[in-house]
């Protein structure tokens, strides 16, 4: 994103944002209406995306003077931060919390109207989808937990001394952000919704490999991990004026039906550079699948879908009859499949599963049977204990499949842990350089995704007709994509004890079916 220099602001060190911000949060832990790190972020976060936008608009506004454009601004007096909020002793206490939060206030000018936070969700863009519709959206979900005026106007001041007009600053800031947005999903527990470490982002994205001119989706897109990391990806192949103009407006989509979340996403595109974060605040999951046409199809889809919850019964009826269920994860699958460009340019998707899709029967099983048929499940990668630790303890997966045909053969690679660790925790986690030698086996020599793949002590495949089970009237039985690694050796003393019976379980059945074709082939032989 271009930015104006101005060298009347100096620029805020990394140090001194830590310090601005710290501040912030100190004068917050002394007003009664906030609770913990979830009050104190989104109060922080809206505060700093009002700051951010008045920023931006002085920057347009320059820009728009020296190219002789008329520029009409999303925010208009007195409502702008430069006229409520950047003198240091202007408006504060009961007037600037009445001025905040009630639909009719004093404003900063003396006159009576709607209270900031009323005009900002009244904002209405002129065709649509421009910046004042994003904020309207972001206000609409967004309430002001702090009581005491005269805090709030030490958290405003404080935050007058970050200048969204300097890159430098902004990509400072942006780190510092991502360590709160990591903080605050710490402290909401077991909340349901798991915070996606970097690395694992950073790996599918990296094997995904989004190019200009593609557009990408995460349906269920949290804080925005994903589609920050696809937009760095895609920021590094601008080279014209026109791949910026297309990675700006036509690149980068999401969807968040949580309030908290959204405004989270907006704040972390913003500050990443994407200048109008184009985030769906519906459920992603409320329009009838038979609907979703090509024009509603994208190139690539990542994400990590919610799993473990329930979603209402007007959502499932959304859905194939046969294909219904509670579980959320398995839902958002099939929202992915449909989702994805068909051939001639087939969509790709990488999706993060719980363990129990790969061997999951009933509608589980049928949609996986679609998956096999319809789509291309050319990787799955099995990630290893505490990947998501302290979140969750259930282990996960990574699918990769594309558009391109049926499968014809899966392949499995098995990440370790580290070298004598059982497991990843919150003060030793996962880290990118992990994920070397998967990279370098996933691109083979030739660099195309499956040219040059080669079994190895962590990688290894099977033929899709061996996974897909069938009674002889031609009924799916089964489609078990739990496929241990035939070549690890099992390390059974530490395995929980219903894994290590059903363990055992699978290779007496797989030991008795083995026995069985011996048998019968012994008899053929006769």
């Amino acid at each position: 994103m271009a930015r104006s220099k101005q060298t009347a602001q100096p620029l805020t060190t990394a140090q001194r944002l830590s310090s601005i911000v710290k501040s912030c949060r100190d004068i917050m832990r002394k007003d009664k209406g906030l609770n913990g790190d979830l009050d104190r972020l989104p109060m922080l976060t809206w505060i700093m995306f009002l700051k951010f936008l008045d920023d931006m608009e002085q920057i347009r506004k320059q820009e728009a003077t020296m190219a002789g454009k008329r520029f009409r601004p999303a925010v208009e007096p007195p409502y702008r931060w430069r006229d409520w909020a950047a003198k240091p002793d202007g408006i504060t206490g009961d007037e600037l919390i009445a001025f905040v939060n009630n639909e009719e206030a004093v404003r900063p000018d003396g006159k009576r109207g709607p209270g900031l936070f009323a005009y900002l969700r009244g904002l209405q863009g002129a065709n649509g989808g421009d910046r004042r519709d994003v904020i309207a959206t972001v206000f609409k979900g967004t309430i002001n937990r702090m009581i005491n005026g005269y805090l709030l106007r030490d958290v405003i001041n404080k935050v007058s001394g970050i200048h969204f007009t300097s890159s430098e600053e902004i990509h400072t800031l942006g780190h510092l952000y991502e360590s709160m947005l990591k903080e605050t999903r710490d402290a909401a527990g077991d909340s349901g919704e798991f915070y996606t470490p970097r690395p694992l982002v950073r790996f599918m994205v990296e094997v995904i490999d989004p190019r200009i001119g593609e557009t990408v989706l995460d349906p269920a897109c949290g804080t925005g991990g994903f589609l920050v990391e696809a937009y760095r990806h895609l920021e590094k192949q601008c080279k014209t004026v026109q791949d910026r103009d297309l990675l700006q407006m036509q690149s980068i989509f999401g969807g968040e039906a949580k309030p908290l979340p959204y405004l989270l996403a907006q704040m972390n595109l913003l500050l990443h550079g994407l200048e109008s974060p184009q985030i769906d605040p519906g459920n992603s999951l409320r329009f009838p699948l038979r609907e979703i046409g090509d024009k509603n199809r994208v190139d690539i889809i990542l994400t990590n879908p919610p799993f473990g919850g329930e979603e209402e019964r007007g959502i499932l009826g959304n859905f194939p009859e046969d294909k219904q269920t509670s579980e959320t994860a398995l839902l958002y699958l099939q929202l992915i499949m449909r989702k994805l460009r068909r051939p001639p340019k087939p969509g790709r998707a990488g999706v993060v599963v719980p363990n129990g899709t790969l061997f999951g029967d009933g509608v589980c099983a049928r949609i996986k049977e679609e998956l096999l048929k319809d789509f291309n499940l050319h990787t799955i990668v099995r990630l290893p204990n505490g990947v998501f630790a302290p979140y969750t303890s259930i282990p996960t997966n990574l699918l990769f499949f594309d558009r391109s045909g049926p499968t014809k053969e899966i392949w499995y690679y098995e990440q370790p842990l580290p070298e004598g660790r059982k497991q990843y925790t919150k003060t030793q986690p996962l880290q990118y350089e992990e994920f070397a030698p998967c990279l370098a086996w996933w691109n083979g020599s030739t660099g195309s995704p499956q040219g040059k793949r080669e079994e190895n002590d962590r990688a290894w495949k099977v033929r899709a007709e061996d996974v897909l089970k069938y009674d002889e009237k031609g009924n799916l039985i089964s489609v078990n994509l739990d496929i241990k690694n035939p070549r690890s050796k099992q390390d059974f003393e530490h395995l929980p004890p219903k894994q290590l019976a059903d363990d055992i379980l699978k290779k007496e059945q797989r030991i008795a079916e083995i026995m069985a074709e011996i048998k019968q082939a012994l008899e053929s032989a006769q």
